[in-house]
């Protein structure tokens, strides 16, 4: 995969990276993750798009920026990469926390999108749902980024990937562990407590809805609210997968991309 470049906005510089050539697409992460998270999805992607990444403020290699964050942050970082990779207009795919940065932006700077890819995000929450998420994010704010790890491992893989993958569950182990504790709980408290579902009928671009068939966090039923109410949308439910699809399904995420985006099935 291509190098990784650096951009400063504001007072936060980004780690970013662009990969391959064709159709603009951008691709936002979720909490505690980093670029490297859509690694499989970009190498089965950049024959065909051009491909921005990055880490995002208080994740990877960029900035460690301390106290609170807002969504809107996040939103106004990924359009300034976006202008940087000198897309005027693009395709954006966001991966929980990543999906409501994405609903945001497709809320507020809906020119700017070509479509839309909504991945094991989050909108619509029932009160059982909502205390859960408070009660996680309250955890995380005693513990750290290792202990939620620990807690959450078999929330987003499937056992059986686990015991085939020891190496990627040790790599995915050993960057949570790196993540830094502020940093990572003033994302969580973004994803814990931001809820676009009133608003969601205001998006009116082409719109890809996906998750796993047994995610708890980003279910399958907020994923059929998000697609009752984006107008026109598609909805997948992908059997047998519950969070972290872009870890244990890369192939079946990037054929999804490929036929939502540009109408073309995957190679192989």
């Amino acid at each position: 995969m291509a190098e990784t470049q650096r951009h400063t906005v504001g007072d936060v510089t980004l780690n970013y990276r662009i990969d391959g050539s064709g159709e603009p697409l951008v691709c936002i992460h979720g909490v505690g993750s980093y670029l490297e998270a859509w690694a499989g999805v970009v190498d089965r992607l950049k024959d065909r798009f051009t491909v921005l990444t990055f880490d995002l403020r208080g994740h990877g290699h960029s900035s460690r920026i301390k106290g609170r964050y807002e969504i809107d942050d996040f939103v106004n970082e990924a359009l300034a990469l976006a202008d940087k990779a000198g897309f005027s207009t693009f395709n954006l795919a966001g991966f929980s926390l990543g999906g409501l940065i994405a609903q945001r932006l497709a809320l507020t700077h809906l020119t700017r999108l070509r479509k839309l890819v909504l991945l094991s995000t989050v909108a619509g929450r029932t009160p059982e749902e909502r205390s859960r998420v408070l009660e996680r994010l309250a955890a995380l704010r005693i513990g750290t980024p290792a202990d939620h790890h620990n807690a959450s491992l078999s929330r987003w893989l499937t056992e059986e990937f686990q015991e085939r993958n020891p190496q990627i569950i040790a790599w995915l182990r050993k960057r949570d562990a790196e993540n830094d504790p502020e940093c990572y709980a003033s994302a969580y408290r973004v994803l814990a407590e931001t809820d676009f579902g009133g608003f969601l009928d205001q998006i009116r671009c082409p719109t890809l809805v996906a998750t796993g068939e047994d995610d708890l966090g980003s279910n399958p039923r907020m994923a059929r609210y998000m697609h009752d109410r984006i107008p026109g949308s598609e909805l997948r439910i992908l059997p047998g997968l519950r969070h972290s699809i872009l870890i244990e399904a890369p192939e079946t995420i990037a054929a999804l991309l490929r036929e939502f985006l540009i109408g073309e099935p995957a190679h192989g």
